[in-house]
């Protein structure tokens, strides 16, 4: 049954009230004049309220990746939940974090070895930030402070995330609160060279010259750290 269902709603119209939900990233006056819910979904669909199929092509929010639910990750969630529903990490843990970590250093590439788990992926990215900062402070290379993103990168809805990132909206109406000492490099968005390109386009690869552009005019010692989306 579907989450709809099982509140005992035959129909995502027989919702009564869409104004508690504050939506994030919507135009919710606009949204909820005409909803688009979704009641269930399975492998890599969506369904509709009238039954129809949606192509999930992000993954929910690229945290899906394995597809809706499967039944093995019912099944282990079930399991989880039902011994213990959660533990926290400060000064104490618990078995199966420990086993996760292992078998994901395991599989991971080089000389990545520590796991450090977060809720999401603005979560990641702020705490990438700050290993970088503490990282080079623990080195004795306090002076490496400046980081570098991409115009037109997201990474996520925290005030660091939104500071490397390059989308002009959330920089504009959060710029009182964004990090100090941040440069982007250009984008590589060119449809005109671009477009309908199989694999490494012949255009763009200068676009990442002026990285080192950036590190000359402040110089390398002051370099905490560049992120960059791998795919954008």
């Amino acid at each position: 049954a579907s989450v709809i269902e099982s509140r005992g709603f035959a129909s995502a119209a027989e919702v009564k009230n869409l104004d508690s939900f504050w939506m994030p990233f919507t135009n919710n006056r606009q949204f909820k004049s005409a909803p688009r819910l979704f009641v269930g979904a399975k492998d890599m669909h969506y369904t509709t309220a009238d039954g129809r199929q949606v192509l999930d092509g992000t993954s929910g929010l690229w945290c899906v990746n394995a597809g809706h639910c499967r039944p093995q990750i019912v099944e282990a969630l079930q399991k989880q939940a039902a011994q213990m529903d959660y533990a926290p990490s400060f000064q104490m843990g618990h078995p199966a974090a420990f086993e996760l970590a292992d078998r994901l250093a395991q599989i991971l590439p080089g000389d990545i070895k520590h796991v450090f788990y977060t809720n999401s992926g603005s979560e990641a990215v702020d705490t990438a930030l700050k290993m970088a900062l503490a990282y080079h402070r623990a080195r004795g290379q306090g002076t490496r402070t400046r980081f570098i993103g991409r115009e037109r990168g997201y990474h996520g809805v925290g005030f660091g995330g939104i500071s490397v990132g390059g989308i002009v909206a959330n920089r504009k109406h959060f710029n009182g609160g964004l990090i100090p000492g941040v440069d982007h490099l250009p984008h590589t968005h060119d449809l005109a060279k671009n477009a309908f390109s199989r694999g490494q386009p012949e255009h763009g690869a200068h676009l990442a010259d002026d990285l080192e552009r950036i590190v000359a005019l402040h110089d390398a010692s002051t370099i905490a750290a560049v992120i960059v989306e791998p795919v954008a």
